[in-house]
């Protein structure tokens, strides 16, 4: 408690200031944004973003860093030389503190993927959540030590700095058991091996998205949200708590994704062992980073780019009709879940742009009230169904860095709320 006091003093002197900084570590990049939060704080106004940016292919081939600076719209690109998220966090402290003093900064939000069993809302970074995370690496070490080591970093060099940690898994923690438990011996869940499901932060995001757009009772409804992009999921909704999701254990799971392959017979695992000699690490590296439309497709996991070839190359066909097939399963499945859809989302980079997959998923689903208009769809229009769809279709555009910065204001007003009580003056 001593060192969250010491945070606090550091905290109330800051606050005039109101700039809270997002960052969105994956397992080969990061992105980053800047807030001013004080209209949003104390008027429940919009937050106000500065900038947006994002260091990518960490650790790969061309690493480059791109940013946006949103009023003056000036655009910054180029090649930066960076092995490590822990280089990559180096050189943003150092370009970010050309643009604001970074003692400027009330907080720093992370998306941290995994929260375990023990983290559902927003958490103060501390020794014992970085402990607790390291314990938790084993669960996804394709995310989990990039995200601990860029925490750790701006701890090193700013150890007063309020740090939040904003989980990917909190929007699923409270499934219901039927939903959340696995079908292997029940020991193993005594040891927090259960479904987790994830891209809970862009969910969180979609649901007051979509309170703002359609109304408490719209909210409350049936939902079912297709977060489709490079990471792709759904989740089953209903009166603001989620019923189920497709990703599972790990986000390897669910539907297939770019790279990742998405559900798979787990007997494949012996079958390879005992056919290619495939090691666990070799296998983890293929269900990762070369199934789902890559595998298939063999040239490329875009699936703009798959649209492009699907006429010439069967394979590019094979692989987008394989996503729209998956996903169209789970919408399907979600329904008998909910007891019937009364809105459906589609959100993420492919869900928000690729008007010819919307279609080809919903196609055939009007069993489920689910109808689409053409000229809406093409042009993304917010609301893509057809004015006798039983169930309503949207399209929103997701924002994992408002979120984080919302949930980072959630936790400094709980250090000022704490404080008040301790007899402090604010």
């Amino acid at each position: 408690m001593k060192g969250i006091e010491v945070k606090f003093t550091k905290l109330l002197s800051l606050m005039d200031d109101e700039l809270i900084l997002v960052l969105n570590s994956g397992s080969s990049s990061i992105k980053f944004s800047v807030f001013n939060s004080s209209e949003f704080l104390s008027r429940g106004k919009p937050l106000d973003r500065f900038l947006r940016g994002e260091i990518e292919r960490i650790g790969g081939d061309n690493p480059s860093f791109s940013c946006t600076e949103d009023r003056s719209h000036e655009f910054h690109a180029f090649p930066l030389n960076v092995s490590t998220h822990s280089d990559a966090a180096d050189f943003l402290i150092q370009w970010i503190g050309q643009k604001f003093s970074f003692s400027s900064f009330s907080g720093v939000g992370h998306r941290v993927v995994h929260g375990g069993d023990k983290y559902a809302a927003p958490a103060l970074v501390t020794a014992e959540l970085l402990e607790d995370l390291r314990k938790f690496s084993a669960f996804d070490p394709d995310h989990l030590p990039a995200e601990i080591a860029v925490m750790t970093k701006i701890q090193t060099n700013f150890p007063d700095a309020i740090q939040a940690a904003c989980f990917d898994t909190a929007f699923h923690h409270d499934l219901p058991p039927v939903a959340k438990i696995l079908p292997i011996p029940r020991h193993y869940q005594r040891r927090g091996v259960r479904k987790y499901g994830f891209h809970g932060i862009s969910y969180a995001f979609l649901l007051e998205e979509l309170k703002r757009l359609g109304g408490e009772k719209e909210a409350e409804s049936r939902v079912v949200f297709a977060h489709l992009g490079s990471g792709a999921s759904l989740a089953a909704v209903h009166h603001g708590e989620c019923l189920d999701t497709s990703m599972s254990f790990t986000p390897v799971s669910g539907v297939p994704m770019s790279t990742r392959s998405g559900d798979l017979d787990p007997g494949l695992f012996w079958y390879f062992i005992k056919t290619e000699g495939m090691t666990p690490l070799e296998f983890n590296q293929m269900v990762n980073t070369q199934s789902g439309l890559l595998g298939i497709s063999e040239t490329s996991s875009d699936i703009k780019e798959l649209l492009e070839f699907e006429k010439k190359d069967p394979r590019a066909e094979e692989a987008v009709a394989y996503f729209c097939f998956q996903v169209k399963k789970w919408i399907g499945s979600f329904a008998a879940v909910l007891g019937g859809i009364d809105t459906l989302v589609f959100s993420g980079g492919i869900g928000e742009n690729a008007a010819v997959i919307r279609e080809r998923i919903c196609s055939h689903l009007e069993f489920l009230g689910i109808q689409l208009d053409p000229e809406f769809n093409r042009r993304n229009a917010p609301i893509i169904s057809d004015q006798g769809s039983r169930a309503r279709v949207r399209v929103i555009k997701t924002d994992e860095e408002v979120m984080i910065a919302k949930d980072v204001c959630k936790v400094l007003r709980k250090l000022k709320s704490l404080k008040r009580r301790k007899g402090g003056s604010t």
